[in-house]
Order: structure tokens, then sequence, then C-alpha cells
């Protein structure tokens, strides 16, 4: 039990860490910053509080230490200095070394060492000997005396109550045109949209929806009544819907409601469903009001549907007097209730099983079409829903925001530039960006390098940079956004570019190009992600080995993504990283090539077009013409050289690698397919143009074809052939 509970402390405490080393660099920058101050004082409160209950004694001496230096800077007494954030961050790096360690006399000399020079921090400013003080001038920014009663907690008024705004009830019809699909709105997210806006009791009608036979995907058959409570004005909900088709029904309409029960009868003449005589008519008849309503054809099912619950909705929001609104209740919820932790772990388990369910549930629906058993069918289509919705929300529990790493490169950036000497900031987009917790634990050591590199080789110093005219701090950009199935990861640096003429010379001195060859731009600028590849004549701490570029592409290749270089002279180099967004399941589209068969990840499907190979198409690597466009393929019969005849028909599944299109010629396409991953086998390391493969259902193996490396494999081809 103490294991487990010691387990969440190291985890709290090296969260507790991580954001502390956040504060402490933003404070570099934001030296008044109260809150970014008191923050830094509680987080090594906690950790103080924390270390002595669970009997780390060392660390909470040593954090108690370091809490009074900075309760001297949330007093206003000691200015917030480089040479304090400098040495308070290596104390956050010394609690990290002391926590679960043996505290060895090393690990107690290097602690006093660091509390010495953080008391050569607060001293000069601390007053000595009363009204005697030797202290340096009164700090400029310091907070005046009221300020400063204030901040300690002598003196504090209550802040004034903002006036919360009045929740309405409102009544909300949406009646989707059939198309409205079809120009890609999704009305699901509409409607959750409006639930995301207060509190909401949604009615899904489904009533129009035919047969199964005759539905047709492209079209919406339901429609829906929202009950909303919330703050927001019509003008608000309105916006909900400002680009839908002006074919839909919408009708919004506001409820006046006093606070007191409503009756179903008094709910449908507010509708202006019934009159008040027809509904007297019906209560005398001594019967269940609901049956009688439908019986006599007065209202329809859907009207009274809709009005029990917007009943059931008026009924919950009933309050005593004095109690607090939804909102305010939501409001005052502590953020912690709504989260547990976790073993990732438990969570990789967790997905591995899953994976087992869709390849059981594929075999299952494998024998259920092969023994053509219609009930057997019809389990399996339900099994594979709820296998589908169990998949989703397992990989969704895996998702975590990308600026989980980004937050850790900020104290690389601010060492780098201190190592050297150089200004440089690190700017970071998109750090809310998902990916999953298995492929962002695999970037770190790719970003490092980046990074490393484009502060090293990239930003020039201070000096050479006011020489040009540029600003004397450099910038570093670190950036994610999704890109359908992937998210792009772009490392920027405002610096001096590539040097092209140094790069080729360098693959010219060591062989890998022969002199006087022509090459692309973008070929030479490839050439530094060759292994051992340096231009740098001298080996630094940082750099200079050709250890960094080459190690980059062959991780990012290992997560099945992508890198790229695009560099403007003068003007700085960005590094571009192309990351599935899991490694665990992808949609697939299953395709035969002889008697094998293969999944093409649909993220990079564009379309299929039918192909009839003629007698001088027997190439590797050929063109066709799709849609007017000159598009280049593989052959993959050729590629990997299956025997027998090609059929008469084949198929050619057009790929897009977010640079080009290329098209992949198939036999067959068998259809869709959900894809478990699994390592490849090590006599298929070696192929080219491969990434994994996966179990169907009838047990055998399909391969996993690599859209990036076949086309990389066409472009070669088509580069060698001009």
């Amino acid at each position: 039990m103490f294991d487990q509970v010691a387990g969440v402390f190291f985890d709290e405490a090296n969260e507790l860490l991580d954001n502390l080393e956040g504060y402490l660099l933003t404070l570099e920058t934001e030296p008044q910053n109260q809150e970014v101050i008191s923050a830094v004082f509680r987080a090594m409160h906690t950790i103080k509080g924390s270390s002595a209950m669970f009997g780390f004694d060392e660390v909470s001496k040593f954090t108690h230490k370091m809490e009074n230096a900075f309760d001297l800077v949330r007093n206003g007494v000691v200015p917030v200095t480089p040479e304090l954030i400098a040495c308070t961050l290596q104390a956050r790096d010394q609690i990290r070394a002391m926590l679960g360690a043996e505290i060895t006399p090393e690990i107690q000399a290097a602690s006093e060492q660091i509390l010495a020079q953080l008391n050569a921090c607060t001293e000069p400013y601390q007053k000595q000997d009363g009204a005697n003080s030797t202290a340096p001038a009164a700090n400029p920014n310091a907070p005046s005396p009221e300020q400063l009663t204030t901040q300690i907690g002598l003196k504090t008024e209550p802040p004034k109550a903002e006036t919360a705004q009045a929740e309405k009830t409102w009544r909300i019809s949406f009646i989707p045109s059939e198309t409205i699909m079809q120009n890609g709105t999704r009305p699901e997210l509409l409607i959750k949209e409006l639930c995301d806006m207060g509190t909401a009791t949604v009615v899904t009608f489904t009533d129009k929806v035919p047969t199964l036979s005759k539905i047709d995907e492209t079209k919406c058959y339901l429609s829906w009544d929202v009950i909303l409570t919330t703050t927001k004005s019509e003008n608000d909900i309105r916006d909900v819907f400002i680009f839908v088709d002006d074919a839909c029904q919408i009708k919004i309409e506001q409820i006046n409601f006093t606070g007191l029960h409503k009756k179903i009868g008094e709910i449908l003449i507010s509708r202006k469903v019934i009159t008040e005589e027809e509904l007297n008519k019906v209560i005398e008849e001594q019967r269940k009001v609901g049956d009688l309503l439908l019986s006599k054809k007065v209202v329809n099912e859907q009207q009274l549907q809709s009005a029990l619950a917007e009943q059931s909705h008026l009924n919950k929001m009933v309050k005593e007097p004095g109690a607090p609104s939804a909102a305010a209740t939501s409001a005052m919820t502590p953020v912690q209730n709504q989260t547990i932790r976790v073993s990732s772990q438990k969570l990789d388990q967790l997905v591995d099983l899953v994976g087992e369910l869709v390849t059981f549930n594929a075999r299952l629906s494998s024998m259920a079409e092969e023994l053509k058993n219609s009930n057997l069918q019809t389990l399996t289509e339900l099994g594979e829903h709820l296998i589908f919705s169990l998949r989703d929300t397992s990989m969704d529990m895996r998702m975590l925001p990308i600026g989980t790493i980004f937050s850790r490169f900020k104290r690389l950036v601010h060492d780098l530039s201190s190592q050297l000497g150089k200004n440089i900031d690190l700017v970071t987009e998109g750090a809310e960006t998902e990916l999953d917790k298995n492929v962002i634990e695999k970037l770190n050591d790719p970003l490092v390098h980046l990074i490393r590199n484009s502060c090293d080789h990239g930003v020039e110093t201070p000096e050479k940079r006011a020489a040009l005219g540029k600003s004397e701090k450099g910038t570093v950009t670190l950036s994610a956004k999704h890109a359908g199935a992937f998210v792009l990861i772009t490392i920027s640096d405002d610096g001096g570019g590539l040097d092209k003429e140094a790069i080729y010379n360098k693959a010219v001195e060591r062989g890998l190009i022969k002199a006087n060859e022509n090459l692309t731009d973008q070929q030479i600028y490839d050439m530094i992600f060759q292994p051992g590849f340096s231009t740098n004549k001298t080996v630094t701490a940082v750099s200079g080995r050709g250890v960094g570029m080459d190690v980059v592409k062959r991780d990012i290749d290992s997560l099945g993504g992508s890198v790229s270089v695009e560099t403007t002279p003068g003007k700085g180099s960005n590094f571009i990283l192309k990351i599935p967004l899991t490694l665990a399941i992808i949609e697939g589209m299953l395709v035969q090539i002889g008697e094998n068969k293969y999944v093409i990840p649909v993220s990079g499907v564009e379309e299929c077009i039918e192909y009839q190979p003629s007698e001088d198409s027997d190439f590797l690597c050929s063109h066709i013409i799709a849609r007017e466009e000159y598009l280049p393929c593989i052959n993959m019969r050729k590629y990997f050289e299956v025997p027998g005849i090609a059929p008469a028909e084949q198929q050619v599944v057009v790929v897009n690698d977010q640079s080009s299109k290329i098209g992949i010629i198939v036999d067959h396409i068998v259809g869709n397919h959900q894809t478990v991953i699994k390592p490849i086998g090590k006599l298929f390391k070696k192929i080219e143009g491969l990434s994994g493969s996966t179990i169907l259902g009838d047990g055998s193996v399909a391969l996993i074809l690599d859209i990036f490396k076949l086309s990389d494999i066409i472009r070669k081809m088509d580069m060698n052939s001009k």
C-alpha cells in the first residue's frame, strides 16, 4: 500500500518540478509577474510538505531553505535577477536528484553549495543590524509598504463578486435538410456545440430513418429538439447554425419558466400543439394523458416525446431558494475530482487488449460471412460497433497535448544560450495539439537534436546578427498542428540558413556524391541526414561529430513518419516532422497483389482509379493521366516480383504524402480494414516500402505499405530517368 502511495508522491513531485521549471523560465522574461512568483512559492511549499510527510527529510529541509529565499522575493525584498533564476534552476535539479536516492556525502555537499549560492543572491538585499543596514538602494520596482502589507496577508479586502448573467431556457428545433452532410456539415457537431453552452436535454427523432437496405449514407434522416438552459443570448445560439444551408428548419423559442414544476399539458399548450379546450376534453376521459393524446390523434408521438423531455429538463432546473445555478455549481467543482491518475502501463495494456478484440471481431465477421448465418452476422455487427467505440475511447485516453514535452525544451534553450554565448528565445505554438503518448515519448530525442542544431548551427552570435542588421536575440520556434491522421511538428530558426556549397563540398569529400554531379537544392540539403555528416570543422560539446541528424531521420522513420528541411539563405531553416497520430490501430484499405494481401493507410488515400495495363506498361515505374494530371505510379507486382500474369483490369490507389501524389498499382481492392499494427518480422526488415504487419480475419498476415518510402523510390527513379 505504501509503495502505491509513494508512487503517487513521486508522480506529483515530478509534475511539480516540471511546473516549477516552467515558472522560473517565465519569470526570467517577466520578473515583475507576481502571479508567477506566487506559483513558484506554492510549488516549493507543496514539495516541502509532501516530502516531509513521506519521510524524505533531506529533501524537505533543502526545499524549506529554498522557500525561505523565495519568500523574500514574494514580499518584494529581493528582486528577481538572472543569477537568482539560474541558482533556483540548479536547486530544482538537485531536488529531482535527491528524490528516491540515497543521500550520499557528495549529494549533501552539492546541496550545501547550491544553498550557499542562493544565499549569496539574497543576502545583499536583506537588512542587517536594523537601521545601520548597508543594503543597496531600494529597488525602484519593489512594491509600496501598502502593497507589501496586502501581499503578505495582513491587509486583505474580499474581491467584489462579479455579477453573473441570468440563465434562460430555450427550446431549439433543428430539422436538417437531407443533403446537409454533402457540403461537409456535420449536424451532430452542431448539437454538441449547443450542449457545450450550458445544461441541455437532447431529443433525437428517428422516424424518418428508412430500412437498412434503403439507407443512403450521404443523407441525413435525423432531426433534433434541444432544451437548453444557458447564459448565452439568442444570437449566440443562432450563430451555431450560421453556416447551415437554407433548406434546414431552425426554430428557437424562449421558455417562460418561473421555477415551478410544469405539467405536460401546459407545455403542449405553450408550444401551440393543442388548445386548452382540447386538453380539457382529454382530461375528462379519466385516462393517462400521454396515451390518450396519442390515441385521439391530438398530438403525434414526436411532439409528445419532445414535450416530455422539456418537462424533465425544467423539473431538473428547479432549485431551492438561494441554491447555485448549474453553471456556478460546475465552476465550483474542483478539477482534480474529475480526473484520476492511471499508470501508463495499464493504458498500454488496455490498448493491446482492444487491438486483440478488433482482430477477434474480424475473424468472427469472416466466419459469419462463410456460414451465411444472419443471426451471427447481426451479433458481429453489434460487437463491431461496441469494439470500435471502445477502441476510440481507449485511444483518446492515450492522447496527450504535445505541450507536455514542449515545456522541457525551454530549459534546453536557456542552457544552450549560456553555453554558446548567444541570446536565443524559444517560442512554442500549438502546444494543445494531441498525440499518442507513446509517440510523444519517442519524439524527445529527435526534437533535442533538432533544437540543439538550430541553436548551434542556425542562430548566429549577437555580434554577427547585429552586423547583418538583425535583432541580437535569435528565435527558435517549435510549433505543432494536425494534418489529417498526422501531426506536423516544425522547428524553425531565424538564423543564416543551410550553406549549400559547404554541404555539397563535404558530400564530395566523403565520397557520397561525385564531383560535378548535378543535384537539386533539395537533394543537397538532404545530405545532412547521412550518418556522420557534419560541416563543422571543430568538435564542440554541442555538435561537430555528425551524430545528430541521421539519428533524427532514423527515429522518425521508425515512427512511420518523415522529416524534411526547407531553408532560405540569410533567413533561416525549417525542419518539418510528419508524425502519425498513433502507433496502435489505424484505418486501412486492404488490397491484393497476386496471392497476398497488403494494407494501405486510409489517411493517405485520395482516390481509386480503374487501370487497364497495356503491353508497354510492364515497368516498375510509369505514368498515367488522372483528372488531367500527370501521375507517377509504381507497379507493386514488379516491385515485389510477384509471379504470374496480372489481371486484365487493375486498380490504381492514389495516395498523398503531403508533398505530392503518387499512384500505387495493385491487382484488386478488397475493402476497408481495421488495422492493428504489429511489428514486422526480421525477414522483411530490409525490404523498403513496408512499415508493419497485421493479422486478418482469416488468421493470415498482411503487410502494411509505407507510402512515404514508396514515394521516395518513385521520385528517385523519376529523377534518374530525366
